[in-house]
């Protein structure tokens, strides 16, 4: 008896491994394939501007970054005792002017360097929707809580995304001609837009990446959202608020990225990592009895030895 659909995945080239230089980029589910990329340490550089949920907040992010732009003070306003700025996440704002303005332009500069050596760039798409501040009429990365009636809420058209998903690629090949750039949708569902809206906008997203990938076939595509909601198709995969992926869903898809993409000369390393993982974690009845001690003596000689053969992993 068949109890569930399984979406074929397929092996990609060029493989990820210890030597890559991974950029990520996108929407929050950018941040669960990275803590397992951060967890397995591979070296990677993961929304330096805080969540992106739509192609043109990540679009307007990467033409600061190519055309080495740089942000004035003049591009952050004060609001709930903050300073914010309209293209980046909340997590970027502060309470000081120039601290804020410092951390943002190093943020570009940092995403610029790795772009530049950078081996696999994944673009993590969340929403179709996108807020336009009217009183300068421009589309916001975020909204920084300010009143809603100051904005008008729009539905990117295939076009529109298809035009920025372009750009996008462009902008980063303009920096690494050899980067290899991996798109995918990400399974959380924008269920504030409304169930209808969210799958409009999924579709969207969708038919845009696959329009941009005809014309390109070096470029690459991710099933998370397929996974998620084919293979995955019940509750139980939910977190509580049945919208963002359980830890269980996060796991079975990093299994099946790490089936298609990373290189299975890497799982030996990757297992050793994850036992001095676990070691660092572990928390023992006595810290100064022997049997402790030596347990730290071998975990202390395993992280040596995984930072001779990788110098870039730092505990």
């Amino acid at each position: 008896m068949k109890l569930q659909t399984q979406i074929p995945i397929q092996a990609k080239e060029p493989k990820i491994d210890y030597h890559s230089q991974l950029t990520l980029i996108g929407s929050c589910f950018v941040e669960n394939v990275g803590e397992k990329l951060e967890y397995y340490k591979f070296q990677n550089l993961q929304n330096p501007f805080g969540i992106l949920f739509h192609p043109k907040a990540i679009e307007t992010f990467l033409w600061m970054v190519s055309n080495e732009d740089e942000y004035t003070p003049e591009d952050l306003f004060f609001h709930n005792e903050l300073w914010h700025c309209f293209d980046a996440h909340s997590c970027m704002s502060g309470v000081d002017k120039q601290q804020m303005l410092e951390r943002l332009n190093g943020a570009l500069k940092t995403t610029k360097a790795q772009l530049t050596s950078t081996t696999h760039v994944i673009i993590t798409l969340g929403t179709a929707w996108v807020y336009r501040l009217k009183a300068l009429d421009m589309l916001v990365a975020n909204c920084h809580k300010i009143p809603q009636n100051e904005f008008t809420k729009e539905l990117l058209s295939i076009k529109d995304i298809t035009d920025s998903l372009n750009h996008i690629v462009y902008l980063i090949k303009k920096l690494n001609k050899a980067a290899n750039v991996i798109f995918t949708v990400s399974p959380v569902r924008h269920i504030k837009d409304g169930f209808i809206e969210n799958t409009r906008s999924k579709a969207h997203l969708i038919s845009a990446i696959h329009e941009v990938i005809a014309a390109q076939p070096e470029l690459n595509y991710f099933p998370s959202y397929e996974l998620m909601m084919d293979e995955l198709r019940d509750y139980r995969f939910y977190k509580d608020d049945m919208i963002h992926p359980s830890s269980i869903a996060v796991d079975y898809i990093w299994e099946k990225f790490q089936e298609s993409w990373i290189a299975i000369e890497s799982y030996a390393t990757m297992k050793a990592v994850a036992t001095v993982q676990r070691g660092l974690q572990h928390r023992p009845f006595q810290e100064n009895s022997r049997q402790h001690q030596q347990f730290l003596h071998k975990l202390e000689f395993k992280k040596n030895h995984l930072q001779e053969k990788h110098p870039h992993i730092n505990w």
